[in-house]
Parts: structure tokens; C-alpha cells; sequence
């Protein structure tokens, strides 16, 4: 096996519906080379290890040169990088202004009083599929739910969806190693719309405030503010993107994984109190991030009998790290009851997934209310239409039949 054709085989869609064949030949070595230079870390203990690494870099800036690059430059965007493709100290400033106004310790209440909102969009969202016979549980439910919950979170107009939906479709394809065709060329350009957008919507709020986080960020940027304006846009368009993209993945990996685990399914309807450890257990079984490989060598790293020369490109591959038997028994099986699940479907280390207290309430809100309320699920499509990402995987489409809703 040589990690060139490997690499093709991962970032290849005929393999988007079932991957994890591919992940347990990785794990047969823990550190792969590939014939580029980039490296790829297949096994739990090594990736949460190296994500915990300060000599661990998510600045593409910092790749040897040659070395493909994601996140967006500032030349072709105008944009700084935002704080995921940042390092300390500048990721712990950038980072901590946003956690300001969105959670503890600061406003502790923040999300918590979400809750009723995003519970009466659930509600609204079910009451449509009345007098259907066929849902899309992407389109009708899955997707509308999370763009609603940023919106608000953010301060966003929920009715400019349709503006900046092509532009965060094509942001999402240009974290993908191989974004196709034009694929970075058009991620830097919807970074740009979006972010001008973005910093229209973030002078409007200065002028008049309105509930969200952008406006509460906004008085406190600029000249001796923990943020500058710019710094505030690249924050926005990456919380819009990324707080809603992977949710939606969330939420569609467990209804189909439900969907193809009738007992599970049936304890759940009877039992929503599982709802936390089954949420818990797709995260590692079908994680909405599937790797990242954005990550680079600040210094020669040894590790698993392997050195990963400095400037080099790492690939932490999460999903397959989930599926690891050395850490967690029999993997490839769905148990909700799992104990000891330290998965990393939402990554580790100091990037650690800034938005999965919402994404868990969203799961929660949404779940059981849908298993709840639908009756005689049924799927349409298996394996379901995927979307072409690698890293974001999930379905593109879910087509279900069902027999109505209950009140």
C-alpha cells in the first residue's frame, strides 16, 4: 500500500458511503507517509496525542513550501485566518473573545435560553411533514434547524439563508484536501462575499444592536479591542459556516444509523432518556468530521516508531481513531450503552469543536421529538445520496417514507 493511493481512495466519492474499510487498513500502521510528504495518524492514542501537541501547528502558513494550504489567505480574501487555523497565543485571544458573549464563564445563560426558541422551531418543523407521505430528512429537518439555531446565536437574518447558503456550501469544499476543480479558487471567493456581508450586517449592529453575538462582539473591536474589525468578520464567517454544517451531518448520521438499527431504534422511542449516550455514541461510530488535515510540524515529532519531519502536512484521521480497537471494544458496532466513550467526534486539545454545546442541544431538541412524533420511518435510498466532502461527511439527501406525524 502506498498513502498516495490511499489518500485517492478516501478523497474518492465511491467510497463516501462507507469508509471505514479504508480507516481499518490505516490503522494497520499507525503513521503513514505519503508520496507527497504528508502524513497521515490513524490510531486513537496518536492522534489524540498529536492534537494535544503544541509542536502541532493548524496554521497552514507554517507548511514547508509547495505544501497545499486551506483556511483561505489574506491576500486572496482580504480576511485573517479565523481562529481555527491559528496557534497560541493568537487562537487563544481570537477564541476566547468569541467564547465572551456565547458561554461560560461570562454568560453562562447564553445557550440555555435558546432552548424554548429551537424547541418551538423542532415543533414547527415536524407539524409540516402533516399530510406527507415522503420527507428529505436533510432538506426538511436536519438542514433548517441548525442554520436556524446560528442565526440566532450569531444574530444573523434567518431569511438571508438562501444568500449565503452557496457561499457556506462552497467554504465547506475547501477544507476537503482535495477540493476539485476551481475548489479553493471558489472557497476564497465565497470567504470574501461572505465576509463582506458579514462586516455590512456586523456595522449595521453597531448602529442599531440586535440580539446575537456579532453585536455584542462589535463595540469592542478595533483600536484596544481584544479583536480588529477584520479579525471579527473572519470569526463570523467561520461560527455561520461551521455552526451549522457539521450539526446538520449530526443530526442525519443518527436518524440513518437509527434507521438501519431497528432495536436500537425501538429502546430510544421507549427510553428517551438514552438520547445522551446514543448522541455520544454516533459521534465516534459516524463522526461529522472525518479527519483534519490541516495540521503541520513545527519540529521533528516522533512518534509510533515514525519521525514527522518539520513543515510537513499531518492528517489526523478521527473517524478511524474513533473505530480503534485498542481503545474501544468491538468498534464497529453501534452500542448506545458504551462505557468509557472518550470519542473524538468533536476533536480534542485546545480546538475542540467551539460549538458542541449547541450541536448537543440541537441533537437533543431535535431527536427524540422526531422519533417521538413520526410514525413508521422508512428509508427510501440505502446507502442515501452523500455529499462529495471528505472531511464533512454526511448525507447530501435523506429520502424517508413515513406514515404521518402524531401531535
Amino acid at each position: 500500500m502506498t498513502l498516495g493511493s490511499m489518500s485517492a481512495r478516501i478523497n474518492d466519492y465511491a467510497n463516501r458511503a462507507d469508509p471505514y474499510p479504508l480507516f481499518a487498513e490505516l490503522r494497520k500502521q499507525p503513521v503513514i507517509r505519503e508520496d507527497d510528504g504528508t502524513y497521515l495518524v490513524s490510531t486513537y492514542y496518536e492522534v489524540k496525542s498529536l492534537a494535544n501537541d503544541p509542536r502541532l501547528s493548524n496554521d497552514t502558513r507554517n507548511r514547508a513550501p509547495g505544501c497545499a494550504r486551506t483556511g483561505g489567505s489574506e491576500e486572496n480574501t482580504g480576511l485573517p485566518p479565523s481562529f481555527i487555523f491559528t496557534d497560541p497565543p493568537e487562537h487563544d485571544r481570537l477564541r476566547g473573545t468569541a467564547n465572551r458573549p456565547f458561554g461560560p464563564p461570562h454568560s453562562p445563560r447564553f445557550l440555555h435560553d435558546l432552548q424554548a426558541d429551537l424547541a418551538k422551531v423542532v415543533t414547527e418543523l415536524l407539524d409540516a411533514f402533516e399530510g406527507k407521505d415522503q420527507v428529505d430528512i436533510v432538506e426538511d429537518f436536519s438542514y433548517p434547524l441548525p442554520v436556524t439555531a446560528i442565526c440566532k446565536v450569531l444574530g444573523v437574518p434567518r431569511e438571508d439563508e438562501p444568500r449565503f447558503h452557496g457561499w457556506a456550501d462552497a467554504l465547506a469544499a475547501g477544507v476537503d484536501p482535495h477540493p476539485g476543480e476551481n475548489g479553493q479558487e471558489r472557497a476564497d471567493t465565497a470567504r470574501q462575499e461572505m465576509g463582506s456581508y458579514l462586516a455590512d450586517l456586523i456595522d449595521a449592529s453597531r448602529r442599531h444592536p440586535r440580539p446575537g453575538i456579532l453585536s455584542a462582539l462589535a463595540p469592542h473591536t478595533g483600536p484596544g479591542g481584544r479583536m480588529t474589525p477584520k479579525d471579527l468578520v473572519a470569526t463570523a464567517v467561520l461560527l455561520l459556516v461551521a455552526g451549522h454544517e457539521t450539526t446538520v451531518n449530526l443530526i442525519t448520521n443518527t436518524t440513518l444509523t437509527l434507521l438501519r438499527h431497528p432495536d436500537v431504534l425501538r429502546r430510544f422511542q421507549h427510553d428517551q432518556d438514552l438520547a445522551t449516550p446514543l448522541i455520544e455514541e454516533v459521534l465516534r461510530y459516524e463522526p461529522p468530521v472525518q479527519f483534519v488535515p490541516w495540521t503541520t510540524a513545527l519540529a521533528d515529532i516522533d512518534i509510533a516508531d515514525t519521525t514527522i519531519p518539520k513543515g510537513s502536512p499531518v492528517w489526523l484521521m478521527l473517524a478511524a481513531a474513533n473505530r480503534d480497537p485498542r481503545r474501544f471494544e468491538d468498534p464497529d458496532r453501534f452500542m448506545p450503552e458504551r462505557k468509557d466513550n472518550e470519542h473524538l467526534g468533536f476533536y480534542t486539545g485546545i480546538h475542540y469543536c467551539f460549538g458542541a454545546p449547541l450541536a448537543r442541544i440541537e441533537a437533543h431538541l431535535a431527536l427524540p421529538e422526531l422519533f417521538r412524533r413520526v410514525k413508521d420511518f422508512r428509508l427510501l435510498e440505502d446507502p442515501p445520496p452523500y455529499r462529495a466532502n471528505a472531511v464533512l461527511r454526511g448525507p447530501r439527501h435523506l429520502p424517508v417514507a413515513i406514515e404521518g406525524v402524531t401531535a
